[in-house]
């Protein structure tokens, strides 16, 4: 290990030297949200790896991969020979990201977090990082500026109680979002309350407790409907068959990535499930931001 790290330390001193006369970076990304903000910054074409769940744009797909962003693998970082990584709090693991910087690789953190206002600072910083400031804070407003036409054609409407349903790879029952989590923001943003309080973060939802939290909608990740065998499969789930949700046939299934990255599509995500709990209430038009 040690020594696997000092050679590619080596690859990537001579990767710095080289590149001082250039301007371009070598960057690995780590957080989908990150890696779609370089692609909207005119930075994509600098990216040369990222983590699992930088699944946005297309393009971001065919990168080189460097493990999931909990679970990084230094070796995979350095054989890429960076010269910028980009993390959030949330990456890791501590010891990792240590080796990583004892090698001299420049590392930009950025804040996590699932505010609205985490969007522009993690937009702003990685435009900072790559060094297109002014396109990072146009981007920035707009973001802001969505959000806040959005919230404000909300504003006196009715607020549903939404159930959000997240499974796991273990199987088993599914997990419901309490408070102080990303899908709890998004359903207050989208004009909405969370039907589960009583807790923070993930639990296993139980049939009497979704019996209690009777939510007008549920709200579930596609790839955890398809986990749980559709939409007919989880309205026949013990407790979840008896909510309101499932008798009106309210089941909203959406892109994981898009509702719960809180990067720069977070207008896009809070659009569409407004629409959802708000039928025929007027909305602006936003559209999904563009690379120059």
């Amino acid at each position: 290990m040690i020594a696997a790290l000092r050679v590619a330390g080596v690859a990537l001193a001579l990767c710095v030297a080289a590149g001082a006369t250039q301007a371009a970076e070598r960057i690995v990304a780590v957080g989908g949200a990150l890696t779609e903000i370089v692609y909207l910054l005119g930075a994509g074409g600098e990216l040369v790896g990222a983590d699992t769940t930088s699944m946005y744009p297309a393009a971001a797909r065919d990168l080189p991969r460097v493990g999931y962003m909990r679970q990084l693998s230094s070796e995979g970082v350095l054989s890429l020979a960076p010269t910028l990584l980009l993390i959030t709090e949330e990456a890791g693991p501590p010891a990792v990201l240590r080796q990583l910087q004892a090698t001299g690789l420049k590392t930009v953190t950025l804040p996590g977090g699932h505010q609205p206002g985490s969007v522009r600072t993690r937009i702003e910083g990685v435009a900072r990082a790559v060094g297109q400031e002014a396109r990072g804070k146009a981007l920035a407003a707009r973001v802001d500026d969505d959000v806040a036409r959005i919230g404000q054609a909300l504003k006196g409407a009715r607020e549903p109680r939404v159930l959000f349903l997240l499974t796991t790879s273990g199987g088993g029952a599914p997990l419901a979002s309490g408070r102080n989590t990303a899908a709890d923001t998004l359903i207050t943003m989208a004009g909405g309350v969370n039907a589960v309080t009583g807790y923070e973060g993930y639990k296993g939802l139980t049939p009497e407790s979704a019996v209690t939290a009777d939510p007008d909608y549920i709200l579930i990740p596609n790839h955890s409907m398809d986990a749980l065998g559709g939409a007919k499969a989880l309205s026949a789930m013990p407790g979840l068959k008896d909510t309101r949700a499932v008798r009106e046939n309210r089941i909203i299934a959406m892109d994981m990535l898009t509702m719960l990255g809180f990067g720069p599509r977070i207008a896009v995500a809070m659009r569409h499930l407004a629409a959802e709990l708000h039928p025929g209430l007027s909305l602006p038009d936003v559209g999904e931001p563009k690379a120059p």
